[in-house]
């Protein structure tokens, strides 16, 4: 039978030592829990093997120091089986060095096995806690921004980007003072997010959830979010408060539709609309087509290229929005029409609420595939290239200085 390797504990800085009965036990029962990882056990196997004691801080503190120092995978859960409960302040203190400990060494400890402070509030003097939403982009993505006093989680801003189809792509609690709270705002109005909309916390809440229940790849954004999630939910609120957006908005009558919906080609122009317009590797093979009508060897009536523009522009918007992707944007244009809602621009929020209702609609009408919308938003997006095109070929340039004609700063799809 091989004998047991000896785990000799290293001396603890900070900490008074234990008698030598009590530190010969201590070194034991590690040496056996490194034998039992080294073996495979189960977290419950390697729970059996070590004793706590809620009367004795010094050896709990000791066996957190202890255990830390045995570099396998296995230990990070172990410590927060045995210690994670602790409600005294020593122990989870203690808990939290080892855990650290262990990261810096190399072993990977999921950021939900850290332990979290809770949130101390004073009850005289209620904090604010808000919400804000960017518009949602072109691909689907938008910024969630959760603003309350740093007490809740630890930092005043948790910041995370969410698409609707990947989930969450990144997720950062910060801690801004006021100067890098202005430099936060600045640094997204520079990429082109210079509106937002503030929102019910519940309903950022639910926009965080859905993202957390895709698997995408932000898989360590996800675990952040997990960690705080339930803190989130206590103070901003839950995502189930929040009804659906159907029931929220007004309802837009089918008699009422055709006209806003040909009013909603205004809406495609609004800058908080730039970024769902195609881009240019998209648009160029129907900026071609547009030139060929407008350089036709044909003799064409203003009238007749007007009809043929016309038909370009319907074919192109069936093709670059194509029927699969119209309950997506319905689904887009929906939560537009909420924020715009919120933001008492209630006639805009009608004009957005009839394309959504236009696009999400399961039967065809004789709008389908040219919805005014998304067709002006080709018609802008080729206005753009055409404006471009015609800028390269006006612009001279000398032999030895090379130019760039200006480019439009607008967030593309």
């Amino acid at each position: 039978m091989t004998a047991r390797k000896k785990f000799k504990t290293r001396p603890v800085s900070g900490l008074s030592p234990l008698p030598s009965a009590a530190e010969a036990t201590l070194q034991g029962q590690v040496a056996g829990v490194a034998a039992a990882c080294e073996a495979g056990r189960d977290l419950e196997t390697l729970k059996t093997l070590v004793t706590i004691n809620p009367h004795d801080p010094l050896w709990d503190l000791h066996l957190m120091v202890a255990l830390s120092d045995i570099g396998h995978p296995a230990i990070p859960p172990l410590l927060v089986a045995l210690f994670g409960q602790a409600d005294d302040k020593p122990r989870r203190k203690g808990l939290k060095k080892a855990l650290h400990l262990l990261r810096t060494r190399g072993v990977p400890v999921p950021i939900d096995l850290l332990p979290r402070e809770e949130p101390v509030i004073s009850s005289a003097k209620p904090r604010e806690t808000k919400a804000m939403v960017s518009p949602i982009l072109g691909n689907g993505d938008s910024v969630v921004v959760l603003e309350g006093p740093k007490e809740i989680l630890g930092g005043n801003f948790l910041v995370a980007v969410v698409n609707e189809e990947a989930g969450f792509r990144e997720c950062q609690l910060l801690n801004l003072k006021n100067r890098q709270q202005a430099e936060f705002w600045e640094y997204y109005r520079e990429q082109g997010l210079a509106h937002w909309f503030p929102v019910p916390g519940a309903y950022a809440v639910r926009l965080l959830n859905e993202a957390y229940r895709r698997e995408g790849v932000g898989r360590e954004a996800r675990q952040r979010y997990a960690a705080l999630r339930d803190l989130i939910w206590n103070y901003w609120g839950s995502p189930d408060e929040v009804p659906d957006l159907e029931q929220v908005l007004p309802v837009v009558e089918p008699s009422e539709r055709p006209r806003l919906l040909e009013q909603a080609r205004q809406l495609a122009a609004d800058p908080l609309f730039h970024a769902w317009l195609p881009g240019p590797e998209e648009t160029a093979p129907w900026l071609a087509k547009v030139q060929e009508v407008d350089q036709s060897p044909l003799v064409l009536s203003n009238q007749q290229k007007a009809w043929r523009a016309a038909s370009l522009f319907q074919e192109a918007s069936r093709a670059l929005f194509p029927p699969e992707s119209r309950p997506r944007l319905g689904r887009r244009l929906l939560a537009m029409a909420y924020y715009l809602d919120l933001s008492q621009h209630r006639e805009d929020a009608r004009l957005a609420r009839a394309v959504a209702d236009d696009l999400l609609q399961s039967e065809p009408t004789p709008l389908a595939g040219e919805n005014p919308f998304l067709e002006n938003l080709v018609k802008i997006s080729l206005g753009l290239a055409w404006q471009e095109s015609q800028q390269a070929k006006e612009t001279r340039a000398p032999s030895r200085l090379l130019t760039r004609p200006d480019q439009f700063p607008l967030i593309r799809r």
